[in-house]
C-alpha cells in the first residue's frame, strides 16, 4: 500500500454555522488487490471523522495487519472512518476495475445510470447576496438550492430564505449544521413551511435526536447530518429522528457502508441523500457512484469540485443543469490516476 499525503485550498472559505472551512487536508491510498490497483481517499474533518495524526496512525496498522493477513481482515479491524473509506473505496475500486465495470455496478448498482440530480450549495452571506447567489445558481440549471444558515440570527435567516424565494421558484434545503435551540428551529420551521422548503438539515445539535423527532409532522421534512457521526442508522430510524439522512461515505467509512446505510433507511420509509465533506476528485466521484447505486435517488450534495482551488486530478464527473455525470469506465473512471 502506498500512502501520500495532500492539501487543497478552496477556492472560497465555505462559511458555516460550525465555522469556515479553507483548506482539506489527507491521504490518497493506493493498493493492489485481485491484481488490480485501487486508489481511495482518507480526508478526515475536525468533529465528524478521526484527527489527521489518528488517520495516519489507523492507515499504518491497516497496512500491518494486512501484511500478515489480507485486506479484509485489515478492513474490518479498521474503526477510524477516513482511514477505513480510503481502504474500503480502493478495494472497491481494484474490484470494478478487475471486473471491467464502473464502480457504482460493483456497490450493487443495476442498469446503466448516466447523472445524478444535484443541488447548489449557497454559502452564508447577506440576504440580498444569498438571493444573487441563488438567482446564478438556478440560472447556471440547477433547480434544488442548499442554504448554509445557522451562522447569523435567526430572523436574520429568515429574510435570507424570504430574498431567495422572491428571485427563484427552486425548491430550497436549509441547513443548520445544528446550530438552533428547539425553539428557533420550531420558529424557523413554523415559518417557511409555505415558502417551498422541502427540509430543514440538522436544525439541532447532533445528540438531540428526541429534538428532532419533535421537530417532524409540522410541513417542512427533517433531515439529520452531523447526527450519523454520533449514531449509527438503525439508531436514528429507532428514534423517528428523520425524514431524510444525509450520507457521507467519509463520515459513515466508505461507500460500502454508506449504501448499507442508504437500503436501511429506505426500507424504513427515509430517504438518503448523498452528500461529501468536500472532498478531491477521488472521494468524491466515488460519493457520485455511491449515489448512482441507490434507486431513483433525488438531489444529492455532490456538486462541490468547484469548490476547490485545484484538485488531485481531472474530473470524470462533471455538472452540468443540475446533474453530475456519472463515470461509465472501469472503477471511479478517472482519466488519469492521481
Amino acid at each position: 500500500m502506498e500512502v501520500e499525503p495532500f492539501s487543497v485550498e478552496l477556492a472560497t472559505p465555505l462559511e458555516t454555522a460550525a465555522g469556515a472551512v479553507r483548506e482539506r487536508e489527507g491521504f490518497l491510498v493506493r493498493l493492489e488487490y485481485a491484481g488490480t490497483e485501487g486508489v481511495g481517499e482518507a480526508s478526515p474533518l475536525l468533529g465528524w471523522t478521526e484527527t489527521y495524526e489518528e488517520c495516519r496512525g489507523a492507515l499504518a496498522r491497516a497496512a500491518e495487519v494486512a501484511e500478515h493477513t489480507d485486506w479484509g481482515v485489515a478492513l474490518t479491524k479498521t474503526e477510524a472512518p477516513a482511514a477505513r473509506h480510503a481502504l474500503a473505496l480502493a478495494l472497491q475500486e481494484a474490484l470494478a476495475r478487475a471486473a471491467s465495470e464502473p464502480l457504482y455496478r460493483s456497490l450493487g448498482g443495476e442498469g446503466t445510470v448516466r447523472a445524478v440530480p444535484v443541488n447548489a450549495t449557497l454559502s452564508d452571506a447577506a440576504p440580498a447576496e444569498t438571493a444573487a447567489a441563488a438567482a446564478d445558481a438556478v440560472a447556471e440549471g440547477f433547480d434544488c438550492l442548499k442554504l448554509k444558515t445557522g451562522a447569523r440570527d435567526v430572523e436574520t435567516d429568515l429574510q435570507r430564505v424570504r430574498a431567495v424565494r422572491e428571485r427563484v421558484d427552486a425548491p430550497l434545503r436549509l441547513d443548520a449544521n445544528g446550530a438552533w435551540t428547539r425553539g428557533q428551529a420550531e420558529r424557523v420551521v413554523e415559518a417557511v413551511a409555505d415558502l417551498g422548503v422541502d427540509y430543514v438539515e440538522q436544525p439541532l445539535p447532533a445528540e438531540d435526536l428526541g429534538g428532532h423527532a419533535a421537530l417532524r409532522g409540522r410541513g417542512v421534512d427533517v433531515a439529520v447530518d452531523e447526527s450519523l457521526a454520533a449514531y449509527d442508522i438503525e439508531q436514528i430510524l429507532d428514534a423517528d429522528a428523520a425524514d431524510v439522512v444525509v450520507l457521507k461515505p467519509m463520515v459513515l467509512g466508505g461507500p460500502d457502508l454508506a449504501r448499507e446505510a442508504a437500503t436501511t433507511a429506505r426500507e424504513a420509509g427515509v430517504e438518503p441523500v448523498v452528500s461529501t465533506t468536500i472532498d478531491t476528485v477521488v472521494a468524491r466521484t466515488g460519493a457520485v457512484h455511491l449515489a448512482a447505486s441507490v434507486p431513483d435517488i433525488g438531489a444529492c450534495g455532490l456538486a462541490t469540485g468547484s469548490m476547490l482551488r485545484s484538485d488531485l486530478a481531472p474530473d470524470p464527473a462533471s455538472v452540468e443543469d443540475g446533474h453530475v455525470t456519472v463515470p461509465q469506465e472501469p472503477g471511479l473512471g478517472l482519466p488519469a490516476r492521481p
